[in-house]
């Protein structure tokens, strides 16, 4: 997959890559283009159409990680979310280009949920307010503007990714204490937006060039002032400067 350049969303990743008493978070915000070529279309025609044999071949997703209690007939209408294997290829493709160092190409449908725009926004919105608390306060507006901008959300199908905790993978390394892990996938613009972030100890071990994102959030403060306008698109926004519907 390859990565698209963009600085907004680079200094929104640094911004979020913070030591914070006991906790190291460690974040990421990158744009994907889902134009396959070269080893991507060669992967997927290997390992893809060999599975499956129609082109849209439905699978089926785990229920989605934001569901509160529901009744069983909600529930089983929520676990039959689906998509077809592309769909399926592009995320485990950006897992693989993020996270170099790990290999996700055995996941498989039921590792991934389709989630609900407002509960995606309500739970990161909650989760790192209370984590960075004003901080988050200052830049919400700008994290869901500049998404919105390169995405255009009205427009995305969001997926989470469920880490497994026996696998190999970032997330299962010993002194992780939560992940988020959310695709704004805009099918017509052939376009994913990767959000990532971790909550660490501060004495889980540190790969280098996590650590070299730290340090720069008062650059992104300088960048992007908490007076800045959320630029219009999906929602509208109330004095926290937070996604309201």
């Amino acid at each position: 997959m390859k990565i698209l350049e963009n600085v907004n969303l680079d200094a929104l990743g640094s911004s979020l890559s913070v030591v914070r008493g006991d906790k190291r978070m460690v974040g990421r915000v990158e744009s994907y283009s889902c134009k396959l070529a070269g080893t991507d279309k060669k992967q997927y025609k290997q390992n893809f159409t060999a599975e499956y044999t129609e082109p849209e071949h439905i699978l089926a997703f785990s229920p989605p990680q934001s569901m509160s209690v529901s009744p069983l007939s909600q529930f089983n209408e929520l676990c039959y979310e689906s998509c077809n294997r592309k769909t399926l290829f592009y995320l485990i493709a950006v897992l693989n280009s993020a996270f170099p160092d790990y290999d996700f190409s055995t996941l498989k449908s039921h590792n991934f949920s389709k989630e609900r725009f407002d509960m995606v926004s309500n739970y990161i919105n909650s989760t790192l307010s209370t984590e960075l608390q004003d901080e988050w306060v200052a830049i919400a507006a700008k994290f869901w503007s500049s998404i919105d901008a390169d995405v255009a959300l009205r427009d995305c199908a969001i997926y989470s990714y469920v880490p497994e905790t026996d696998a190999d993978n970032p997330f299962a390394e010993d002194g992780n204490l939560w992940s988020m892990n959310y695709f704004f996938y805009n099918h017509k613009l052939k376009r994913i937006v990767f959000f990532s972030c971790r909550c660490l100890s501060v004495t889980a071990p540190c790969p280098e060039d996590e650590m070299a994102s730290w340090g720069e959030e008062d650059e992104f403060m300088e960048h992007y002032e908490a007076d800045d306008e959320p630029s219009s698109g999906y929602y509208g926004s109330n004095n926290t400067g937070y996604p309201v519907y």
